[in-house]
């Protein structure tokens, strides 16, 4: 069965080793004692596996004998294969699939499990329950997904996403786009041209793929990833990193607290290119007195 797996970066996972494309078997499967782990649904990495933390998540197939945790989907098998590795906007393409394909497309969004789905021009969907998906893919559409665990996807040109609660995701495909997660640990993408990703909460995420694309992240330890050379990054918040390939732009804010336990304040900011040489690509960046320098850890 697929599921998908996170790791730290160098590809371990509680002490093992793996490698993508190779394949590990054990004798005994027990979800969170032993065997090999993944989840089913991709937003429950994120809580084993933070982004900030700068993890990695793989696309994997679980075989042999297979315990389910109960509690999420967290799953434990006696066979493991590592696939492909997933990009961030991979990861919320992934989530957005995996839920969709568990609800009836005819259902009316509804509490704790809702779904709601429109492909008209000018159209809207919100999903407001737990573990809800709301998804618009006509011109013009707005999608909207305040539960936990919730995803908002919206494919049309100049729609809108927004996901607001807890581990929630945003993704908008479409030309002039935008995204906007408002709350802790979410992810927001936007990878059509001229659009928006943008995240508001504490160790968020936010990634822009298309031409002329921003990827905004003000909260504290967020994060923002211009994936084009046009697009930029900006990561606002106190400790915030922002990182992108060769020819694209960063902004990253400096924040002083220069006495114990007193208010953090703005110092200034600063936006430079992803030249290759003096800011590397594909390279975390933060700004500490008044200099951008590379992230730790």
């Amino acid at each position: 069965m697929k599921a998908y797996k996170g790791f730290n970066k160098d590809m371990t996972c509680r002490g093992f080793q793996y490698e993508e494309g190779k394949s590990y078997e054990t004798d005994r499967a027990s979800c969170c004692r032993e065997g090999f782990h993944a989840c089913e649904n991709p937003l429950d990495c994120l809580y084993y596996y933070c982004l900030y933390d700068e993890s990695v998540y793989h696309e994997v197939e679980m075989g042999g004998d297979i315990d389910h945790n109960g509690g999420d989907s967290k799953i434990a098998a006696t066979k493991i294969t590592i696939g492909a590795r997933l990009t961030f906007a991979g990861l919320v393409k992934a989530a957005i699939d995996y839920t969709i394909a568990r609800v009836k497309p005819e259902a009316k969004a509804y509490e704790d499990h809702g779904f709601a789905s429109v492909n008209g021009v000018r159209s809207a969907a919100s999903a407001t329950g737990h573990h809800s998906v709301a998804s618009a893919t006509g011109h013009h559409s707005v999608a909207s997904a305040t539960g936990h665990h919730s995803v908002a996807s919206a494919t049309g040109r100049c729609s809108a996403a927004s996901a607001m609660c807890h581990y929630s995701a945003a993704s908008v495909t479409g030309e002039c786009s935008a995204a906007s997660t408002t709350d802790y640990n979410s992810v927001a993408s936007a990878a059509g041209d001229c659009s928006a990703a943008s995240v508001t909460g504490d160790y968020s995420v936010a990634s822009a793929t298309g031409v002329r694309s921003a990827a905004s992240a003000t909260g504290y330890n967020s994060e923002a990833s211009a994936e084009n050379e046009t697009a930029i990054a900006v990561a606002w918040g106190v400790h915030g990193k922002a990182r992108g390939v060769k020819g694209s732009h960063i902004v990253l804010a400096d924040w002083r607290n220069d006495v114990p336990n007193y208010n953090w304040y703005l110092c200034g900011a600063k936006m430079v290119c992803i030249d290759g040489e003096k800011y590397k690509a594909d390279t975390w960046y933060t700004m500490k007195c008044g200099k951008i320098v590379e992230a730790e850890g």
